[in-house]
């Protein structure tokens, strides 16, 4: 590897989270040579105070990074803000990024994993970001080691600024021209609800970058490399996060070795294509285990 790419992590008011996502890092290969950006949001309300003021504690302690740079916002930026302007800024600079949020648990080999694909596939414009994320799907061991698939993944990701530059925050601007096939095949056959998402947005019920992120990418026919075993564990799926509500669905075991092999031809996966289009159509599993998922949302949201 010529050189290694910078880590940008978002927190906010999940201490415990912070905690576990930073300790994991720093066991990562590669933590001691690596630059760490931590972008902080301000609290938004009187209630988050206390526990933003304690994640930056965490933040400042001494974790064994190379160099360690904390933004501190002043006001409350929210999540899509925030991630869009500190990736901007750090990819700019550095023309490489790996990309964390507060509630990602990674494998010690991830970093190993991030630095191999952005300096592999540098030059493949086609190849728009690196996946950190590995669906628990059906005969995973059938699929190969790495493999390419169309959807951006906001789970611990990395990207170059040639592709970032592609990153069109206007959600009409992106989707306006969209066809009807466009749609079908930008929600895998209308198995997830990617076009919800992007339904969503418009009307000012979410706020998300990664849906506008995804749309860059597939507007521009961009492909993203994925792991087979999973370099993120998403720790914040207890409904403890911004758009997460609590369940088990996405709950992989985290890789145990590095990465031998990246794909040298730039196409998606045909049998991952349909691995995981099959995980979306199925991974609402039975209406009891729905109801479950949805009485858990309601409780939680109740707590809050």
């Amino acid at each position: 590897m010529n050189s290694l790419a910078p880590v940008l992590l978002f927190v906010y008011n999940r201490p415990a989270h912070t905690l576990k996502t930073l300790a994991a890092l720093e066991r990562n290969k590669y933590a001691d040579q690596t630059i760490l950006y931590i972008y902080s949001d301000a609290a938004k309300d009187e209630r988050a105070i206390e526990a933003v003021e304690e994640v930056r504690r965490i933040i400042k302690k001494p974790w064994s990074f190379k160099q360690i740079k904390i933004v501190e916002r002043d006001k409350n930026w929210g999540l899509a803000a925030n991630v869009i302007d500190g990736v901007t800024k750090v990819v700019q600079e550095h023309g490489q990024i790996i990309v964390l949020e507060d509630d990602l648990e990674t494998s010690a080999f991830a970093l190993d994993y991030f630095n191999k694909a952005l300096d592999r596939y540098k030059e493949d414009e086609q190849v728009m970001q690196i996946s950190g994320y590995g669906y628990p799907v059906k005969n995973l061991g059938e699929l190969p080691e790495t493999f390419f698939f169309r959807v951006a993944n906001s789970w611990g990701w990395a990207t170059w600024d040639r592709a970032w530059q592609h990153f069109n925050p206007n959600i009409d601007e992106l989707v306006s021209d969209f066809s009807e096939e466009q749609i079908h095949q930008f929600s895998i056959e209308g198995k997830e609800n990617f076009w919800k998402q992007v339904q969503e947005l418009r009307s000012g019920k979410i706020n998300s970058w990664a849906i506008r992120w995804y749309a860059s990418v597939f507007k521009k026919n961009g492909l993203v490399l994925y792991p087979r075993n999973s370099m993120t564990q998403n720790i914040g799926n207890d409904g403890s996060g911004t758009h997460t509500a609590a369940e088990s669905t996405y709950q992989v075991t985290l890789a145990d070795h590095p990465v031998r092999y990246f794909p040298t031809e730039i196409a998606e996966n045909v049998q991952a294509y349909e691995a995981i289009k099959y995980f979306y159509a199925h991974r609402k599993g039975s209406f009891l285990s729905r109801g479950i998922r949805f009485l858990k949302k309601k409780i939680n949201e109740f707590n809050k």
